[in-house]
């Protein structure tokens, strides 16, 4: 191709300037109807300024629509990635071998050179080690898998390698750059040493630092987007993610092709994410959450495996369960009424259904699930650990600190009169003091728990609605409604909890935003942390709340017949099912789990999908049959839905709430890490294809860790040993049946227990109460005579209780006295002995790869002689300098 046809080209696909040699890196649309035009002008003035260069046009679609395109020559991107200390690949120095060819190898600085220590270049170390264990570890799973070859897709659980591309900047070590070493580094050509995302970045960091209007506050384009003054700004992708030619036959016709064809499309679900162009293409922090997706999901399959285990064992046992076969035989077992006067006496084996569906959930292996659980939480985070730390060392993200981040133009502007002496760097910046962060952050703690007051509010309205609509729909004329009463109120109430839920995460994220805002954090990554604890505790008390009230309250403080606790004095508190609240519990986290990914899923995907269809409709009706591929890349990007304002955090949000759902409560529900598995299957590739085909190009930034979530999921591994604990011994009746097995059942004293021991326990566990101690408020409509053709004169409630003729009537049974020092008891027992599991395996598996460390040791120590040696050369050489002079030194070392 000659030099004149690759400026026709550049020009056709609409990522350069009309000239065809002047890359596009951003790009700004604003409405010539706006107002706001002074300030664009002093603001596109400025820019200037600052050295990018700029060009407008014109929307095909809407002349009122302008696009300005904005490039950042050589000299800018020089000098601004040298403030921002973007690091980028040089060409070392070899102080021993001035005259030989240069090889990429690792090195460091020394006296303004860079140092060669080993013969062959770090990533490609890094590469080595990395595949090294990653396919020693695949070739035994695929020994094991090759005799289901015939049914697998083709190459299972592998890349494509023949269709990614050798990221060549990738395989070499990194430093910052730096202008007056430039010739160091390896500059081929000078339009492509800085690679898309880099250049973005740079011209990004540059407009949120330029002023329209003169004034301290008056800064940064975030503010002239959220004032309206710029409808959008966005980096441009890389061209269409489509193409007629195959990728096989013809190649990728650029990343964002690549892609999609190995990563966003459907298709390749069973593969591995190809996390080097990720990260290349969004940048290293939404790699990292990819990685982190990709290794959650991972671990969830042995979670999944064992969760369904334990549902099929109580599948295969339920025919063999003395307390579900007492329950559906008890017919002559009559049980009180659930709520006040329009609830009918019931036979207790008419909630052989739920006795049976519990079984399902609370069985013997329920414990063993819940041990396992937790310290399936404390591997996941401990391999995660050394996952991050293989990641960082592969990306040249272990020298990266926080120091490298720049401080929020928010923040320099509120407090650039107010100056000091950063320790590290040696320069001014500006500076917040102590008494004014302390009242911010107290006002925001404040703020914090209002709303956390505000979610207990909600969940007393749906208290309120539970024991109210009880004895509606126990008068309700369908038979249905009103035989199944209880779980038509536990169905309907979940469903407007959930209801109460979305609505309250709108007015969530507006009071986060304005808290955050309001304590000035320094840098983005503070900004992001406390927005995120924020909105993280908001919600997951917002999520968890009824739940927790189901688990652990539901049923506990009702009082008993003729003395019933009431709310407000008024309202008698919700009981439990005959066969126990479980099935409510499971009720509750399975409907809330499923809508909430459902839900999830749709805004998403679905939600951009209709989204741009309505855009491309309402462009193919006003602008006529032309196709969209006409259209230049700027006016497609624009035409996409952006970003989330807050960058990953829904993402993490969505998997962090889920984690927290499969692992708090899961000793009442096994099956939900096999329902998350199976919705991070779907999401993986969800979110892939969202940011490939619907959504504008996000702005690359770095990253070395997943940030505050790695600490919230720490919180949450801790939080379900506590609640599971409680879950077992509290409400479920696995503490109850093991106490009557060894003391009160007909095994008692033998060290025995099965099933054999287990006849008896309904009867056991039910109490006696006489009908005519009923309160009048409380008193049934019906006075059971259907049972037995006469009015009944005792009914059955579940408690630990004395007879009404006992000395002391309705007085706690010794047996229950045992049951409550055994519950707490078990809770003590199962969460110190958990937590020291938790704790050895914490302290056995090391943070780094043994591998891993022992390059890093071997790479500082050769720093360290090389230095010594380069150091040692200079002083030889200056001697003999002298010695020429004709100087002498003879007390001179060495």
């Amino acid at each position: 191709m000659t030099s004149k046809e690759v400026p026709d080209k550049n020009k056709a696909n609409g990522l350069y300037f009309r000239d065809g040699k002047c890359r596009i890196d951003y790009i700004l649309v604003y409405r010539k109807s706006n107002p706001q035009t002074e300030k664009r002008e002093v603001f596109e003035r400025n820019i200037r300024a600052e050295g990018l260069q700029m060009e407008k046009e014109s929307s095909l679609t809407n002349s009122d629509i302008i696009f300005v395109k904005l490039h950042a020559p050589w000299e800018v991107l020089g000098k601004y990635a040298e403030l921002m200390n973007v690091r980028m690949p040089f060409r070392p120095f070899n102080p021993f071998n001035a005259g030989a060819p240069c090889i990429l190898v690792r090195c460091c600085f020394l006296n303004g050179h860079f140092i060669e220590i080993n013969g062959r270049s770090r990533r490609s170390r890094r590469k080595i080690y990395y595949l090294h264990r990653r396919y020693k570890f695949m070739n035994r799973i695929e020994k094991q898998i090759s005799r289901f070859r015939g049914w697998l897709p083709r190459k299972p659980m592998k890349l494509d390698k023949e269709t990614l591309p050798d990221l060549e900047e990738n395989d070499c070590y990194t430093a910052p750059f730096s202008q007056q070493r430039i010739h160091h580094f390896i500059i081929h050509n000078k339009d492509t040493f800085f690679n898309n995302a880099t250049r973005s970045r740079i011209v990004h960091h540059i407009l949120q630092r330029v002023k329209y209007e003169e004034g301290k506050n008056k800064i940064g384009l975030n503010r002239l987007l959220s004032n309206g003054s710029y409808e959008a700004a966005f980096p441009l992708h890389e061209g269409s993610y489509r193409s007629k030619n195959s990728i096989r036959t013809h190649g990728a016709e650029n990343h964002r092709h690549l892609l999609y064809e190995c990563w966003a499309s459907w298709g390749v679900w069973y593969k591995y994410q190809p996390l080097d162009l990720v990260r290349r293409y969004f940048g290293e922090k939404i790699g990292l959450y990819f990685a982190w997706l990709g290794w959650y999901t991972g671990m969830l399959f042995p979670a999944a495996f064992i969760g369904l285990f334990v549902f099929l064992y109580g599948v295969t046992t339920l025919n063999h369960c003395q307390v579900s076969k007492e329950v559906c035989q008890a017919t002559d077992i009559i049980m009180c009424p659930i709520c006040d006067k329009y609830c009918p006496f019931m036979r207790l084996s008419d909630s052989c259904v739920y006795a049976k569906v519990t079984h399902l959930f609370d069985n013997g292996a329920t414990v063993f699930f819940a041990v396992f659980m937790a310290v399936w939480a404390t591997v996941f985070l401990e391999f995660w650990k050394r996952r991050r730390a293989v990641i960082a060392y592969d990306w040249d993200l272990i020298d990266w600190e926080e120091e490298e981040e720049e401080i929020r133009p928010q923040f320099e502007a509120k407090y650039s009169k107010k100056e000091r002496m950063n320790p590290i760097s040696g320069k001014p910046e500006p500076y917040q003091a102590f008494a004014d962060k302390c009242s911010r952050l107290i006002v925001s703690a404040s703020g914090i728990f209002f709303m956390i007051c505000v979610v207990i509010a909600a969940v007393f309205g749906i208290v309120i609605y539970r024991v109210v609509t009880v004895s509606t729909f126990a008068a309700f004329k369908w038979a249905l409604i009103r035989n199944n009463s209880q779980v038509a109120t536990t169905g309907t109430a979940v469903c407007i909890n959930f209801c109460i839920i979305m609505l309250l995460n709108v007015l969530y994220e507006k009071v986060a935003l304005f808290l955050t805002n309001l304590e000035q954090p320094r840098t983005e990554s503070e900004w992001e942390n406390s927005f995120t604890l924020k909105m993280f505790l908001f919600q997951f008390v917002n999520l968890n709340s009824s739940t927790f009230y189901i688990a652990f309250f539901l049923g506990r403080f009702t009082g008993h017949p003729g003395a019933y606790l009431r709310l407000i004095n008024r309202w008698r508190l919700e009981e439990c099912h005959p066969s126990g609240c479980l099935i409510d519990l499971c009720m509750q986290m399975g409907i809330i789990m499923v809508l909430k990914q459902t839900w999830n899923n749709f805004m998403e995907l679905g939600y951009p999908l209709i989204q741009n269809w309505w855009t491309r409709r309402k462009l193919r009706q006003e602008y006529g049959t032309q196709r969209k591929t006409s259209f230049p890349q700027w006016e497609k990007d624009y035409n996409l839905q952006p970003m989330n304002a807050y960058g990953l955090f829904d993402e993490y949000l969505e998997m962090i709430l889920q984690f927290g759902f499969t692992t708090i409560f899961v000793a009442a529900f096994p099956l939900a890490p096999l329902l998350a598995l199976l919705n991070n299957i779907i999401e993986i590739r969800l979110d892939a294809y969202k940011f490939v085909t619907q959504w504008r190009r996000p702005l690359a930034s770095r990253a070395k860790d997943i940030g505050i979530w790695y600490g919230i999921l720490e919180g949450i591994g801790i939080l379900s040993v506590i609640t599971n604990a409680f879950v077992i011994a509290v409400t479920s009746d696995f503490i109850p049946r093991l106490v009557y097995a060894y003391k009160y059942g007909p095994c008692a004293g033998q060290g025995e227990a099965g099933q054999k021991c287990m006849v008896g326990y309904v009867n056991a566990s039910l109490s006696v109460f006489l009908v005519s101690d009923f309160e009048n408020r409380s008193e049934p409509t019906s006075n059971g005579s259907e049972f037995s053709g006469s009015p009944l004169k005792y009914c059955r409630y579940r408690d630990y209780r004395d007879p009404p003729h006992s000395p002391v009537p309705y007085g706690y049974t010794l047996q229950f006295w045992h049951v409550l020092a055994a519950r707490l008891a078990f809770i003590i027992v199962f969460e110190h002995l958990v937590f020291c599991i938790k704790h050895l395996i914490s302290y056995l598996i090391p943070d780094l790869p043994k591998d891993l460390r022992d390059r890093m040791r071997r790479e500082k120590y050769l720093i360290q002689e090389m230095m010594y040696e380069a150091e040692l050369e200079r002083l030889q050489k200056e001697r003999k300098e002298r010695k020429k002079n004709g100087k002498s030194y003879h007390n001179e070392w060495p």
